[in-house]
């Protein structure tokens, strides 16, 4: 066999680069410090060294979600142990108020300033934000204040019910937040109590508003309790002379509480036991246009008619109600015609009655401004109406009334805090030193005690809560340090090189490599001359 010049060059030159590749490789892995660096190098370690690199990286972003979680409940902690030393000191101010024999109106007054600094501080303890800006009671809406308003027109929670949750292992989601509802406003209240509003419909601007409001006559409340009271603002022209005014009633048999009251902004009302004032220019209602149909529009009246000798019928219908009225008399103008369409003997009165539409010598009225038609009349109906009864004939001009704002006061069960200090320092202010006012002073006393207990338990339950989540993040960590462990140790296991026989195999390349030089440089001064 005959090898060339050319072949001993090639083969020479593929060993010197297999040994050159063999020793780069060994190299690379001794300044790595790994034993596979590629997928080739060992399929099945490089298999589970990925799967383990992806379980190291899941578990450091859930150390990651533990602490974000850990920082919220630790905020929401601290703010509600504030909140509860706040309570204790109210209800320290709620005992000393209780002395209605000693303290003077004065006395009350100071007592209300500090209530309503510790007002503020709540208010502001409420709205915490923790380090990305976020309200930590307002639920999902975390980007807004999780409550608003002031101790004069109320306060009212602007966030949702729902919890932030934070995934802190593969099986485990955290509940990384609570509602403000559920701790602040859902508080179980001593006795039936009220909360005022005013409609969100409500046009005007700036906002008409009603203040928080007190029970100031329990057992009146009481027998009204659950019954809602709305105040809707009339027309002007409802009063004379024209003026703001409005009615007060019952909102589900619509019961009228009052009627048509001139309206004064600031004045104190008293209405079932619960004492409250609205304040503002609040937008009044528009009175309705009367529809009408009067004798005569269609075609000239012509009396007299005996109906008496055979009855006649018309049809008059109201937004789909239908009566039928009889005439059964002799009509020998306008005042008889009167009389018969409000005949109480053939029940044409209660008919009309029943429609909401009056009839006079002028003709038919509907005062709400609801459109009407006549139908099923004759030519006797035709001529003494100077209507087309019998073609059918219907008003066109009636318009009805828009209302005006309205305020709303409902009936609960249950007492938000911040309305509970509220409350207290209101009475406090409009103690006057009567009997009556020692009276209300101990029962707002005693309420905003019960009041005060009934928000330490929700607080309490909730702070229970945080600390058996406490329990489950510390649990969890170490669960998950433990897992990292075991992963970096099998890990480095797979992948980590091992220096003694890397150091060992680079010098048998060496070696090889040396060999193949030196072997390629004596063959290469081979020839056939060098035999002659």
């Amino acid at each position: 066999m005959r090898i060339s010049t050319l072949q001993i060059f090639d083969i020479a030159n593929n060993s010197i680069s297999d040994a050159n590749a063999a020793i780069a490789k060994t190299q690379l892995q001794m300044s790595t410090g790994k034993r596979v660096l590629t997928p080739s190098d060992d399929p099945v370690a490089a298999t589970k060294i990925l799967q383990l690199n992806q379980d190291i990286a899941r578990t450091e972003q859930y150390g990651k979600n533990i602490n974000i979680a850990e920082n919220n409940l630790q905020l929401q902690e601290s703010t509600l142990n504030s909140v509860n030393n706040l309570i204790q000191r109210i209800q320290e101010i709620a005992v000393q108020a209780g002395n209605t024999a000693s303290l003077t109106a004065n006395e009350y007054r100071a007592l209300s300033s500090e209530v309503d600094a510790r007002l503020d501080e709540l208010f502001n303890l409420v709205n915490t934000r923790n380090a990305n800006g976020d309200y930590i009671f307002a639920g999902y809406k975390s980007g807004s204040p999780a409550f608003s308003g002031d101790a004069e027109t109320g306060f009212s929670y602007q966030g949702d019910e729902g919890q932030m949750f934070i995934q802190i292992s593969s099986n485990t989601d955290l509940a990384a937040s609570d509602s403000g509802k559920r701790i602040f406003l859902d508080i179980p209240s001593a006795s039936n109590t009220v909360k005022t509003l005013a409609s969100p419909t409500n046009r005007s601007d700036p906002p008409a508003q009603i203040t928080i409001g007190q029970v100031v006559d329990q057992s009146a409340y009481d027998a009204f309790y659950p019954e809602d009271i709305v105040i809707s603002f009339n027309a002007d022209t409802d009063i004379a002379p024209p003026d703001k005014n409005f009615t007060v009633t019952e909102r589900s048999t619509g019961k009228v509480l009052e009627a048509n009251r001139r309206y004064v902004s600031g004045e104190e009302l008293s209405y079932e036991g619960v004492s409250f004032s609205i304040v503002g220019n609040p937008v009044s209602g528009h009175a309705a246009t009367p529809a009408t149909r009067l004798f005569g529009t269609d075609a000239v009246v012509a009396f007299p008619v005996d109906f008496s000798v055979a009855n006649s019928t018309i049809d008059i219908t109201v937004a789909g109600l239908t009566e039928t009225l009889v005439l059964d008399s002799n009509i020998t103008g306008t005042a008889d015609l009167a009389g018969a369409l409000n005949n109480s003997a053939n029940g044409n009165a209660d008919k009309l009655a029943n429609l909401g539409i009056s009839a006079d010598s002028s003709g038919f009225r509907m005062p709400a401004g609801i459109n009407f038609s006549i139908s099923g009349g004759d030519a006797n109906t035709d001529a003494v109406m100077g209507l087309n009864t019998a073609l059918g004939t219907a008003s066109a001009d009636g318009q009805l009334g828009s209302p005006g704002d309205q305020m709303f006061v409902e009936s609960a069960n249950t007492q938000g805090l911040l309305t509970t200090l509220a409350r207290f320092s209101e009475a406090m202010k409009s103690f006057d030193g009567s009997q009556e006012g020692k009276d209300h002073i101990s029962a707002v006393v005693a309420s905003t005690l019960s009041n005060l207990t009934n928000a330490q338990t929700n607080i309490l339950e909730v702070t229970s809560e945080l600390g058996a989540r406490a329990n489950t993040i510390d649990s969890t960590r170490e669960l998950h340090l433990d897992s990292q462990l075991v992963s970096r140790e099998i890990l480095s296991d797979l992948e980590n090189l091992d220096y003694a026989e890397a150091t060992s195999r680079l010098s048998a390349q060496t070696l090889i490599l040396e060999a193949a030089q030196a072997s390629f440089v004596r063959i290469s001064q081979l020839t056939l001359f060098s035999r002659l």
